[in-house]
């Protein structure tokens, strides 16, 4: 996918990497990773969410690369990463093991970031070696582990299996998304965002998600539709905080809740006014500066390490 497809400039344009690779998966899935900041600098990976990007990232990656080695990737069937006929958890998982191993030395930990599927990814990997080794800290932004679409509150009706059955229809369409016009735009405000974010950043956000394929875009909202990952919040033993936006019509401040009662290590849960699912957007100084925050009480300062493992660069 072509950055050009995104915002061209401003504070959520995507900087340009450092380096970037082409790492494999388990299943041979080929995983597009930018990597950005100083090599010895303390490390964050970032995962983002359902039909977003690393472009979805842009304002951490600016607040952070200066003095950080920030660590950003495409899920498969998203951004630069071809689509594979594997999906589900387990591919989320194996897709962060490859990342995290491919990026990182040996015993070098990161705070890793996940946003929406992004944070349903770190809880899917919880018991993999890899995480084990490499997460500092983790935190998750607007994300459940379960029961996701009759959570969801996107259509203004009672709790129930109507609103649960058109929920699905709409999350899982196969309908194109079409261009960004003025009509995209106040759609894709209502169901995902805060009803007081700027207009650049609705933009930004629509831009990103309507350069997602139609058909990883249906793909992956069947696997959401049937998420159950409570086992891995429990499985997550170590420091994690969790952020919300109160106006999350996707995945609404219960699901946080949830997680912070549920996590065996919560060091602080924060629900945010007014904002909506795309918190990393919508809040950009906060979410920063909470990775930030991580990084400086979880990671050793010997920890980070120059010698990163080789893997094949990409043009």
């Amino acid at each position: 996918m072509s950055r050009l497809a995104h915002v061209a400039s401003g504070p959520y344009a995507p900087p340009e990497p450092a380096r970037v690779l082409t790492v494999a998966s388990a299943d041979g899935a080929r995983l597009h990773v930018e990597v950005h900041g100083p090599d010895d600098a303390p490390a964050v990976v970032l995962s983002h969410g359902w039909t977003c990007s690393t472009a979805f990232w842009a304002a951490q990656i600016r607040g952070l690369s200066a003095d950080h080695r920030v660590i950003a990737y495409d899920q498969r069937g998203h951004g630069r990463s071809p689509a594979s006929r594997a999906c589900g958890t387990d591919a989320l998982a194996d897709d962060l093991e490859a990342v995290l191993k491919a990026t990182l030395a040996p015993g070098e930990r990161a705070v890793i970031a996940g946003h929406s599927m992004g944070g349903m990814t770190v809880l899917a990997a919880a018991a993999r070696p890899a995480l084990r080794e490499h997460a500092a800290a983790v935190l998750l932004c607007s994300t459940g582990s379960s029961k996701l679409v009759a959570s969801a509150t996107v259509l203004p009706l009672r709790e129930g299996p109507v609103r649960t059955w058109l929920t699905r229809r709409i999350l899982g369409s196969r309908a194109p998304l079409g261009p960004v016009t003025p009509l995209a735009l106040r759609i894709l405000k209502y169901g995902t965002m805060g009803p007081g974010s700027a207009a650049h950043m609705v933009e930004a956000c629509a831009r990103i998600v309507h350069a997602c394929p139609r058909g990883a875009r249906h793909a992956w909202s069947q696997v959401l539709d049937l998420l159950d990952l409570d086992h891995g919040v429990r499985e997550l033993d170590l420091p994690v905080e969790v952020v919300v936006g109160t106006a999350d019509r996707l995945t609404p401040p219960v699901h946080a809740r949830a997680l912070a009662a549920a996590l065996p290590d919560c060091v602080g849960l924060t629900e945010l006014p007014g904002i909506g699912h795309m918190t990393p957007v919508e809040a950009p100084e906060l979410v920063t500066g909470r990775i930030r925050a991580l990084a400086a009480a979880h990671i050793p300062a010997a920890s980070a390490q120059p010698d990163a493992v080789h893997v094949e660069e990409s043009a």
